[in-house]
């Protein structure tokens, strides 16, 4: 296996690297990334560059892509880059159109021209939850459930979701589609809403928490996550669709609660009652009300599913953060 992991310096990209990295499997293993403000090259510190190159490519550079598919004769995808923060997808769309859809559309013609009815490849395009839009107080998305997405970050991974469905379906290239949950975990940007709410506990500045924090998430341990994805990669069958979920629905307030409990906890020393810290501020548009993943076809049919519960993964992200600081302020500064 000659593989290809996009978007390997992010939050889920670098966990997966080093989920691979040294497996016997693997005789090559390319990390392209552009490295824009989620991407860093200090997620990659602790994995040993004997078993890992990197390339920074843009996937809108096509000729580049080429490039890379071609030079490392590239067996198999992991498709994990996108532009992903719904936030910054609200007030800048343009850049989620041209990385998600166009950058996928770029990736996925270089591996149709370089493999060429060739045996053995495979294609994993990694997406998200949010491309079914939002459901109410019941229910869960199923890979059944049609695609409703609220947001210019949903709609780009829906339509590269499409891609990859019409590539496989009009062209015969093996492909594999995932759609997660909400992942937590190390190395997660601090634009996102867990480190956002560790840092300002321990800055002592106001929580932003968005309406009434009763939209509801259903979270996902990174390490359960990239486990879930190397097995997909292996044993999917391809044309088919797997949702990844972590069996754990927490209201945004919830969550917020919890947080600031165990850093009070763990940090003592900064004070107590991190909860006084918590503001409300103006909902975002278009802000799904609830997610909820149904796993079940994975588990049924690959044996997958968490090791983590939601306490025991929470408990060690947090530890995680107290304890890379430095991390932080190297990620923050671009």
């Amino acid at each position: 296996m000659n593989l290809l992991i996009t978007g390997g310096a992010g939050f889920i990209g670098s966990n997966l690297v080093r989920f691979i990295a040294g497996h016997s499997g693997v005789k090559k293993l390319i990390n392209l990334d552009c490295l824009n403000y989620a991407g860093h090259l200090e997620n990659l510190a602790e994995v040993d560059s004997k078993h890992h190159v990197f390339e920074k490519v843009d996937l809108r550079d096509k000729e580049e892509v080429v490039r890379v598919i071609r030079q490392y004769d590239i067996t198999h995808v992991m498709h994990l880059a996108a532009e992903s923060h719904v936030d910054r997808s609200i007030s800048g769309p343009g850049d989620f159109i041209q990385t998600n859809i166009v950058g996928t559309f770029n990736l996925l013609e270089a591996c149709r021209d370089h493999w060429q009815k060739r045996e053995g490849v495979k294609f994993h395009h990694v997406s998200t939850d949010e491309v079914y839009g939002s459901l109410g107080d019941t229910g869960f998305f199923m890979e059944t459930t049609p695609y409703a997405p609220n947001s210019p970050y949903s709609a780009s991974k829906a339509s590269s979701d499409m891609l990859v469905r019409a590539y496989h379906h009009t062209y015969g290239m093996p492909t594999v589609i995932t759609n997660c949950s909400n992942n937590y975990g190390p190395y997660q940007f601090p634009e996102k809403l867990i480190p956002v709410v560790i840092q300002s506990i321990l800055s002592r500045r106001a929580i932003p928490v968005y309406g009434d924090g009763l939209n509801v998430r259903d979270w996902l341990y990174v390490g359960d996550h990239v486990e879930a994805l190397w097995l997909v990669l292996n044993r999917g069958v391809p044309g088919q669709t797997y949702n990844i979920g972590g069996l754990n629905e927490k209201t945004n307030i919830n969550l917020v609660h919890l947080l600031c409990d165990l850093v009070d906890e763990l940090k003592p020393e900064i004070g107590h009652d991190s909860r006084s810290l918590i503001t409300f501020v103006k909902d975002r548009p278009g802000h799904d009300r609830r997610y909820a993943i149904d796993a079940s076809k994975i588990e049924r049919d690959l044996g997958w599913k968490p090791a983590h519960t939601f306490e025991s993964g929470i408990r060690e992200t947090v530890r995680w953060y107290l304890a890379n600081q430095s991390w932080i302020t190297a990620v923050s500064g671009k």
